[in-house]
């Protein structure tokens, strides 16, 4: 499996070590979704096909090799787990538990990508899927595509529905800012621009819930965050 067919599940509580890893992958081909904790990973998991976990072993509640043991009971999709430098008996339990490799922190961004592309060379061909697609409700978005679709119809987006789309499937289940996604967008920034940029966000998400939504005034599925922006929650 290359890596423009691939899709990564990003999983760490440190936002910005999050951040980074989803951009440098993003960089190299990889398509990638994050999330902050275990519990925001289940919920990205019954809802999204994946072809690979980059797995944080320490983190708040849940930890990493407690999630890993208990999604092998589920699942064959490869685990990478980072784990804290010199600790021989983490790296050692996460194995038992299932994972397939581990890298020590700090690591260096290069040896994540190439640790990743082994990993995915390995897995077996049977496991790349088909159409990977995010389901809302009777719409289903196809990442790989970038299209939406209701049934067999093919739903029209506008070139900044579409890429608004591309930026919510990439975090879905995680708040994103109106100030994030001026700035994905490539809009203006500063001052009284970026205000009504921000405006005009608002107004695109509304054009857009008429398009994913049973009911656009009681959003399911592209849901305000109050103080913290829009998030897109598949089922």
């Amino acid at each position: 499996m290359n890596a423009p067919d691939a899709h990564l599940l990003i999983v760490d509580d440190d936002e910005r070590i999050r951040g980074l890893l989803q951009k440098f992958l993003a960089r190299n081909g990889f398509l990638v979704t994050a999330a902050r904790d275990a519990a925001h990973a289940r919920r990205l998991l019954s809802g999204l096909d994946f072809d690979m976990i980059v797995l944080d072993v320490m983190m708040p509640g849940e930890d990493g090799i407690s999630l890993t043991r208990d999604l092998r009971r589920k699942m064959t999709v490869p685990i990478l787990l980072l784990t804290a430098k010199g600790e021989t008996a983490e790296r050692i339990e996460g194995l038992e538990a299932g994972a397939d490799d581990y890298l020590a922190k700090p690591f260096e961004p290069k040896e994540l990508l190439l640790r990743i592309n082994a990993i995915l060379r390995r897995a077996p061909q049977a496991a790349a899927k088909g159409p990977k697609f995010i389901h809302l409700g009777p719409v289903r978005y196809d990442l790989d595509r970038g299209e939406l679709w209701q049934g067999d119809a093919l739903v029209r987006l506008t070139a900044t529905e579409a890429a608004l789309m591309r930026i919510f499937a990439g975090k879905a289940g995680e708040p994103i800012s109106r100030q994030t996604l001026v700035e994905e967008l490539g809009r203006d920034k500063g001052g009284a621009a970026e205000q009504a940029q921000e405006r005009a966000v608002d107004v695109q998400i509304t054009r857009l819930r008429r398009k994913i939504e049973g009911d656009p005034k009681e959003p399911r599925y592209l849901q305000t965050v109050r103080g913290a922006g829009y998030m897109l929650m598949p089922e």
